[in-house]
């Protein structure tokens, strides 16, 4: 079977990664979790994911009714590292959701046009009428982290997205739309594993892209460019939410549950939701310092 970019990902392993990276991937078992200082060695079990899982699906219909019926509008940025969930998390939150009330959204390259415009303004054109719930597959935080750093920004467009970017989470959130703003971070060691298993699979291999493939060498390069857009985007009124996500199945529990616990809505049951995982689920300062 051919390989997707000549094997560039298998070629990176064996020549290319730091050695604990390695050694990590080619000693663990299927189910390891690779990062060490991840609070779980095991993935969870599918039997005690499935028994959680399926109350909050509820609770997300639930949540959704209430949306349509009241005029509510929800946000939810997912954003983080290469091969972190995203897209897997935003299926567990958007399988059983009517889709002409909660939308996808994964906006491509901008045109020359979109080029042209205020950097914002593509993304406003995205946001929720009432009743309406947008889950968007990255945003505009591109232009703190992959465009910082593959160099398709200058730095005084990073400088005036870091100095317009609280009026205008701010705007939004004055609006009435409740912004929830989630980042998955995945270790060095889980990340590669992800890639290698997405080469080989001909029903994953669409998920790559040059950009995954020149970014193996940069985790350094990506690691200063989310820590000072983290910082600089913290807001109280738009926070953080990280999610250490080495387990997808903890993470995908965590995400929805941070949905719900940021709703009002009737028939909101908080025992049913539960407490996120503290150990896996916070504020930036959860982030792991590598």
């Amino acid at each position: 079977m051919d390989l997707p970019f000549d094997g560039a990902i298998s070629k990176f392993l064996k020549e290319n990664a730091p050695e604990k990276v390695r050694k990590a991937i080619e000693s663990a078992d299927k189910n390891d979790i690779l990062w060490k200082q991840y609070p779980y060695r095991e993935e969870m079990k599918s039997k005690d994911y499935e028994s959680v899982m399926e109350p909050l699906q509820i609770q997300l219909v639930r949540m959704q009714e209430d949306v349509k019926a009241t005029g509510k509008r929800l946000v939810v940025v997912f954003e983080g590292r290469d091969a972190a969930g995203k897209g897997g998390c935003i299926s567990a939150t958007h399988e059983n959701l009517n889709p002409r009330v909660a939308a996808v959204v994964a906006l491509p390259k901008p045109s020359d046009r979109e080029a042209a415009q205020w950097y914002f303004q593509r993304y406003v054109d995205w946001l929720p009428a009432k009743g309406e719930i947008v889950l968007f597959d990255r945003s505009w935080y591109n232009r703190g982290v992959v465009e910082q750093v593959f160099g398709f920004c200058t730095p005084d467009q990073r400088e005036k997205f870091f100095h317009q970017l609280p009026a205008f989470e701010q705007m939004v959130v004055d609006e009435g739309i409740v912004l929830v703003k989630i980042w998955l971070e995945v270790g060095q060691a889980e990340q590669l594993k992800r890639f290698l298993d997405r080469e080989k699979d001909p029903l994953k291999q669409w998920k790559l892209s040059p950009i995954d493939i020149n970014g193996l060498s940069k985790w350094d390069e990506y690691t200063a460019a989310i820590d000072e857009t983290l910082k600089k985007s913290d807001f109280k009124s738009s926070p953080w939410t990280v999610i250490l996500s080495d387990d997808k199945k903890r993470a995908r529990i965590a995400v929805i549950q941070t949905i719900l616990n940021a709703m009002d809505y009737v028939g909101k049951d908080k025992t049913c939701i539960g407490k996120c995982d503290d150990s896996i689920c916070g504020g930036i300062k959860l982030r792991p310092q590598e």
